[in-house]
């Protein structure tokens, strides 16, 4: 349900499918406005303008995986631009977008260490996830998120308003 706050069109729509083992999209983190089911295995989750979140997309055939992909999005307001992606509408500003298991993984695990910090990752600086993406497809382990990160780009967000 989409709160009374929110403005249908004003909203990121992610369409994510679970079919076990087979299809398999999934939102790691993120503030959601709303949520639409579809039916059994298709649901549709909503974003408002600004909001930062990460979808994961994992698909096999009967010879094994053929997509594993993360994204992590800032969702756009209207009017602005953006760049597309799959099962996303209209689309967003993609902070990092990793493929691959091992380096969804990695990713995965980084969001993990922000969380272990008491962070939400929707609120990590969007620098921080373009420095993870940048780094990981160098093949180099990105510097870790800190407490002292997260409170100078409190600041610095604070400052920017």
């Amino acid at each position: 349900m989409i709160s009374a706050s929110a403005h249908q069109d004003d909203l990121t729509r992610v369409e994510l499918t679970w079919v076990e083992k087979r299809i398999e999209y999934w939102i790691r983190f993120g503030q959601e406005a709303g949520a639409q089911i579809l039916d059994r295995n298709r649901r549709v989750v909503l974003f408002r303008p600004g909001a930062i979140f990460a979808v994961v997309r994992w698909a096999a055939n009967d010879y094994g995986t053929i997509i594993s992909r993360i994204d992590i999005v800032r969702a756009v307001a209207p009017g602005n631009a953006y760049q597309t992606l799959p099962f996303v509408r209209p689309g967003g500003e993609i902070l990092l977008r990793i493929e691959g298991w091992r380096h969804v993984e990695g990713v995965l695990r980084h969001v993990d260490s922000v969380e272990a910090l008491g962070i939400d990752p929707a609120d990590v600086d969007p620098d921080h996830w373009r420095h993870v993406a940048h780094w990981m497809r160098a093949g180099e382990a990105p510097r870790p998120y800190s407490e002292a990160r997260h409170r100078a780009w409190l600041r610095r967000r604070e400052v920017g308003r």
